[in-house]
């Protein structure tokens, strides 16, 4: 499992996958979301907007598996 830290009090999803490398601009996300099975805290999810805050895990399909953490 992969660390990934934010300076905030949550990430979007769409801000997440970019971050991660998942995608490499903003405009792929929903795209990716459509195509790609995403868990949040072991419950499917595939909404851009949706705020990570720390603690959270997200399971990507194919790229990984990430923690947030805040700095």
């Amino acid at each position: 499992m992969k660390n990934v830290t934010i300076q905030t009090d949550y990430i979007t999803l769409g801000q997440f996958l970019k971050l991660t490398d998942c995608i490499s601009t903003g405009g792929q996300a929903k795209g990716f979301l459509q195509d790609v099975p995403i868990r949040v805290n072991g419950e499917e999810e595939n909404r851009r907007g949706k705020k990570l805050v720390a603690g959270d895990v997200v399971l990507v399909q194919g790229h990984g598996e990430f923690r947030v953490e805040r700095a």
